[in-house]
C-alpha cells in the first residue's frame, strides 16, 4: 500500500474527466490573475479561485502541501502564514523517458525557476519578513507562487493567515478583527470558493472557519468543508456524522484528511509516506467504509478540481461579458489618446496645438461662446458678471452709509475739533474723520469680490482642459500649477490697487459733486422744506398753561430753535433769543437736523433720532467717546456667498 500512493490514480482519473476544460481554462484564469495583480486592478473583474480559511494550527498548510505532494511551506507551532499566498497548481506532462520535473516560480521573480522546494520555503519566509517583519506581524500584500508538476491538478488556492484570538509579538491588539477583515475581502466575492478547514479534535459548532464562511456564503453554495487531524480524535469517537453533513450540512460536502504530525515533519517524513499512512488509516477504520469519496487528500484534490471547473463553467458567461465590456471601454480610451509622436518636431507641434486649444477654450468660456454651454447653472463670464452686479454692487447698495454713525458721534467729533472754544460753524475736520471711517468700510467687500473672481477663474481653468491632456497627466498637472500661479500672481497687485483706490477716495473728498449736501445746499433744502410746511397748520400744545398759549407761535419757535442750537453748539445760552435772520424765523421748530449737521452726513432722516438721543440732549454735553473707540467700532461689510 505504501508503494502505491493513492494520489496518482485519482489524479489520473480526474484528469481524464476534467482535462478538456480544466487544463485549458484554469491556466487562462491564472494568467489573468497575474496580470491583474501586477496592474493593481484585481477588484475590477472577479476571477474564480479557492480561498483556504481556518483557525491557527488547524492544518491548512499541511493540506496544501499534501495537494502539491512536496514540503515547501513554513511550519511551526506559532503563526506561520502571515501574508496571503496565492498558490497556482499547474499540471505538466512527464518526459519521454518517464522522469518527472517539478519546479516553482514566484511572480516577483519572473522567469526564475526554483527546483529546490526548501529554497521556495526560504523565499516565502524572506518575502514575509520583508513586508510583515520578523516578529509575528501580518500583512495583506500577496505572495504569488506557481507550482509546475505532473502530480498535481489544475487548482488555484489562496492560503490566508489563520484566525487568532490573542496578539503575540508585533501583532496589534485588534489582530483578530484585521485577519477576519482580510479573509472577508477574499471570500465575500461570489466567484471565490471557500475551503473551510476545521480540526476533528474540536467541536464543529465552534469552528471559526465555518462561522466566517457562513457570513460570506449563508446559503452554503460555495463552501467545502475539510476535517483534519482525524487520527487524533478521542477514543471511541469518529467523524462519520461530520463527513456525512449530519451535524452542519454543506451543499458541497466534507472531506476528511489525516495530516503529518509535527514529529513527522521534524523527522523529515515524506508526504508520499504520509499519503500511504493516510490510506492505511481509513482502510483500517471500518466506520469510514462507504465514504471513500469523502476521505483522503487525493479525493480532496479531485473534488476541488471538479468543483472549480464547474464553478468556472457557471461564471464564464458573465466573466466573458465583463471582459468584453472592459475591452471596449479600454479601446475607446486608447483611441482617445491618439497616435504616438516620437519626433521632436511632432511633439512640439502637438504641444502647441494643445496650448492653443486650451487658450481658445478659456476665452470662449469667459466670453460665453462655448459650444458645451451649461443650462443648469451660471458659468464662465456670466458668473463673473453675476458676482460683480448681483453680489458686489447690490450688497453695497443695501448698506446704510451712516450705519454706526449716530448724532452723538457727530456732536462729540465736533466738540473735539473745536478744542476749548465753542463752534460758531461746523468745522471740516470731524467731517473728514467720520467720512474716512465710513469709506474704509468699502475695502473688505472689495477684496472679497476680488477673491470671488479669482476662485471663478480657477474653476474655469479646470473646466476648459482639452481632451488631449488626458494623454499627458504630467503636462496637465504642470498646466494647472502654471495657471494657478499666474492667477495668484495677478491677485496680489489687484488687491494692492483696490487698497490704493480706497486710500485715494479717503484722501480727497469731492465736495463739488452735485449729490454732495454742503452748507448752501443744506440752506436751500431747508428753505424748500419751510415753504412746503407753511400750508400745514401746527397743532396747539396745551401743557405749559395759559401764559404759554398767549405767546406768539414765532416766539415759541424761536425759543425751541435757541434750545436746539444751544444743544448743538454745546454752549449754554440765555433764555431770551432774538431772531437773527429771516431764515431762522421761518425755520420749522424741531427740524434743525434737516438742514444742520446731520444733513451733511446723510440728509434729514428723522428716523435716526431716538429716545436715547433726545434724553442726552442736555444743556451741556460731555464728550463720552474717543476717536480711537469710534474707529474700533466700525462694522464690517460681508458679501453674500456666490450661489449657483
Amino acid at each position: 500500500m505504501a508503494e502505491e500512493p493513492a494520489s496518482p490514480s485519482p489524479a489520473a482519473q480526474s484528469q481524464s474527466q476534467a482535462a478538456p476544460l480544466g487544463s485549458s481554462v484554469i491556466p487562462i484564469v491564472n494568467k489573468l490573475q497575474d496580470i491583474f495583480a501586477q496592474l493593481g486592478s484585481q477588484s475590477t473583474i472577479e476571477l474564480p479561485q479557492v480561498a483556504v480559511v481556518g483557525s491557527q494550527s488547524s492544518g491548512k498548510s499541511s493540506v496544501l502541501e499534501a495537494l502539491v505532494g512536496r514540503d515547501f511551506l513554513p511550519r511551526g507551532n506559532d503563526i506561520c502564514t502571515r501574508r496571503p499566498l496565492v498558490l497556482q497548481l499547474l499540471q505538466t506532462k512527464r518526459k519521454a523517458d518517464g522522469t518527472e520535473e517539478e519546479w516553482g516560480e514566484f511572480l516577483h521573480h519572473p522567469g526564475k525557476r526554483f527546483y529546490d522546494f526548501s529554497e521556495i520555503r526560504r523565499e516565502i519566509q524572506a518575502e514575509t519578513a520583508k513586508e510583515a517583519g520578523d516578529n509575528k506581524g501580518v500583512s495583506d500584500k500577496q505572495i504569488r507562487l506557481k507550482i509546475f508538476s505532473p502530480n498535481v491538478l489544475d487548482i488555484t488556492l489562496v492560503d490566508l493567515p489563520g484566525i487568532t484570538k490573542v496578539p503575540v509579538g508585533d501583532q496589534p491588539s485588534d489582530i483578530e478583527a484585521r485577519i477576519r477583515t482580510m479573509i472577508m475581502s477574499y471570500i465575500k466575492k461570489p466567484s471565490c470558493l471557500i475551503l473551510a478547514v476545521t480540526p476533528a479534535n474540536s467541536d464543529l459548532a465552534n469552528s471559526d472557519a465555518l462561522q466566517i464562511a457562513g457570513n460570506a456564503d449563508p446559503d452554503g453554495y460555495r463552501t467545502i468543508g475539510v476535517i483534519t487531524k482525524l487520527d487524533i480524535m478521542d477514543r471511541g469517537t469518529d467523524a462519520r456524522n461530520l463527513l456525512l453533513g449530519k451535524v452542519i450540512p454543506l451543499r458541497l460536502g466534507y472531506v476528511g484528511v489525516v495530516n503529518r504530525s509535527q514529529e513527522d515533519i521534524m523527522l523529515n517524513r515524506s508526504i508520499k509516506d504520509a499519503l500511504a499512512a493516510e490510506e492505511k488509516f481509513f482502510r483500517s477504520r471500518p466506520v469510514y467504509n462507504g465514504l471513500a469519496d469523502r476521505c483522503g487528500v487525493p479525493q480532496l484534490a479531485k473534488k476541488l478540481n471538479q468543483i472549480l471547473v464547474q464553478h468556472i463553467k457557471a461564471i464564464l458567461p458573465g466573466l466573458k461579458s465583463r471582459i468584453s465590456s472592459a475591452l471596449v471601454s479600454v479601446a475607446k480610451e486608447h483611441a482617445s489618446y491618439g497616435e504616438i509622436t516620437e519626433s521632436k518636431a511632432g511633439q512640439g507641434a502637438l504641444l502647441l496645438n494643445i496650448l492653443s486649444k486650451y487658450s481658445e477654450a478659456f476665452s470662449s468660456m469667459v466670453e460665453g461662446k462655448n459650444e458645451e454651454m451649461s443650462t443648469s447653472e451660471l458659468s464662465g463670464g456670466a458668473r463673473i458678471h453675476y458676482i460683480f452686479q448681483s453680489i458686489f454692487v447690490k450688497s453695497l447698495e443695501e448698506v446704510d452709509p451712516c450705519e454706526d454713525l449716530t448724532d452723538d458721534d457727530i456732536r462729540t467729533a465736533i466738540q473735539n475739533a473745536t478744542g476749548p472754544r465753542s463752534a460758531l460753524f461746523v468745522p471740516e475736520v470731524p467731517f473728514e474723520v467720520l467720512v474716512r471711517r465710513q469709506i474704509a468700510r468699502l475695502l473688505d467687500p472689495s477684496l472679497q469680490c476680488a477673491r470671488f473672481i479669482y476662485d471663478e477663474l480657477i474653476k474655469i481653468s479646470h473646466r476648459c482642459l482639452v481632451n488631449e491632456l488626458q494623454r499627458f497627466p504630467v503636462l496637465r498637472k504642470r498646466m494647472d500649477e502654471v495657471i494657478g500661479n499666474f492667477l495668484r500672481d495677478g491677485l496680489e497687485p489687484s488687491e494692492t490697487m483696490i487698497g490704493h483706490i480706497i486710500e485715494m477716495e479717503m484722501d480727497y473728498i469731492n465736495t463739488s459733486h452735485p449729490n454732495f449736501i454742503g452748507g448752501s445746499k443744506a440752506v436751500e433744502l431747508a428753505l424748500q422744506q419751510a415753504k412746503s410746511s407753511r400750508a400745514v397748520p401746527l397743532p396747539v400744545r396745551q401743557k405749559d398753561g395759559p401764559e404759554t398759549d398767549k405767546a406768539p407761535a414765532s416766539e415759541r419757535t424761536l425759543k425751541s430753535r435757541a434750545i436746539l442750537a444751544r444743544q448743538v453748539n454745546g454752549v449754554v445760552a440765555d433764555q431770551g433769543v432774538r431772531p437773527v435772520a429771516d431764515v431762522e424765523k421761518i425755520a420749522p421748530p424741531g427740524n434743525v437736523s434737516s438742514w444742520g449737521i446731520s444733513s451733511i452726513f446723510g440728509g434729514g432722516d428723522n428716523s435716526r433720532m431716538s429716545a436715547k438721543e433726545s434724553s442726552t440732549a442736555k444743556s451741556h454735553i460731555e464728550p463720552v467717546h474717543s476717536m480711537d473707540a469710534l474707529e474700533q467700532s466700525v462694522s464690517l461689510i460681508h458679501l453674500r456667498e456666490v450661489y449657483n
